[in-house]
């Protein structure tokens, strides 16, 4: 038994974020109050164990799973990858987060650069965006034509049933934000020494254009939604809250098994070497105590 419950499929339009008014704007968020800190590190503590567990059983079994964020700028895919990775092995999961294409990557059939990376044996990969680049920012922002896109999108479900059917456990994300939390946030970052380096040119060019990345992405649910491959949507304007239903989702995906109870005794240590045969250490300074 999974010692997460698995959350049960929903209609395909509510899963896809169809119950958008159809302008591209978010669907409605909820009303609960934000998360309190105490509260979202004891179920994160809990939810790392379960990833823990995962990962163990992904070892075991020689499983091959695959986990594509996509959303809107600001919506949380970094922190929630965070989230996710911070306690678990990176020998296992692997997180890719592409750079811009090369020129010899323009040159080169689309997915191809993203192929290398797709999990081998007893490997969880993590994709901070994916092959999912064709269908929105390049096509909002005109990297790419109309007809590459759509070929993209007659494509890609093909291509996501072939990685299927080679045994990856392929879980497709997408994280929605509100347009008023995402102002917020970006305009967070302005004076913010920590996070300046999330403001990108294409970030702030990206900003006015809502209604098209909404377009874009309704586009991209209604090609790539299947029962092989579905599309699942995390409303992240409370970060905590988004990360705890993602991860406590992700569980729920993968047929894993508890970690059996471990009793282990450490042995004695052994002392032979003689303190004064230690070479002189240099220390770093220690301004903070």
């Amino acid at each position: 038994m999974r010692p997460v419950a698995k959350t049960a499929k929903e209609p395909k339009a509510a899963r896809t974020g169809a119950e958008d008014d159809g302008s591209g704007g978010a669907p409605p968020a909820p009303t609960t109050p934000k998360m309190k800190n105490k509260e979202y590190e004891r179920e994160l503590r809990r939810l790392h164990g379960e990833l823990v567990a995962m990962q163990e059983w992904v070892k075991r079994t020689g499983a091959k799973v695959c986990v594509v964020f996509e959303g809107r700028d600001t919506a949380g895919k970094g922190g929630t990858i965070k989230a996710i990775t911070e306690r678990v092995s990176p020998r296992v999961f692997r997180v890719i987060a592409l750079p811009a294409p090369s020129e010899r990557e323009l040159s080169q059939m689309y997915i191809q650069r993203y192929v290398p990376h797709f999990p081998a044996a007893r490997e969880v990969v993590i994709f901070d965006r994916s092959w999912y680049n064709r269908a929105g920012i390049e096509r909002v922002m005109g990297f790419t034509s109309e007809p590459q896109v759509e070929e993209f999108l007659a494509l890609v479900p093909l291509f996501e049933r072939m990685m299927v059917n080679s045994g990856i456990v392929l879980v497709k994300y997408w994280l929605e934000v509100s347009p008023e939390e995402q102002t917020r946030r970006l305009e967070s970052r302005i004076d913010d020494p920590r996070k300046i380096w999330k403001l990108s040119d294409m970030d702030i060019k990206s900003y006015g254009r809502w209604e098209e990345y909404g377009k874009a992405r309704d586009d991209m649910f209604r090609a790539s939604d299947t029962s092989w491959a579905p599309w699942w949507v995390a409303r992240t304007d409370d970060k905590k809250r988004g990360r705890l239903n993602i991860i406590s989702h992700l569980l729920s995906q993968i047929p894993y098994e508890p970690l059996p109870p471990t009793d282990v005794d450490l042995p004695r240590r052994r002392s032979t070497a003689d303190p004064a045969d230690s070479p002189p250490l240099r220390y770093i300074p220690t301004p903070f105590g």
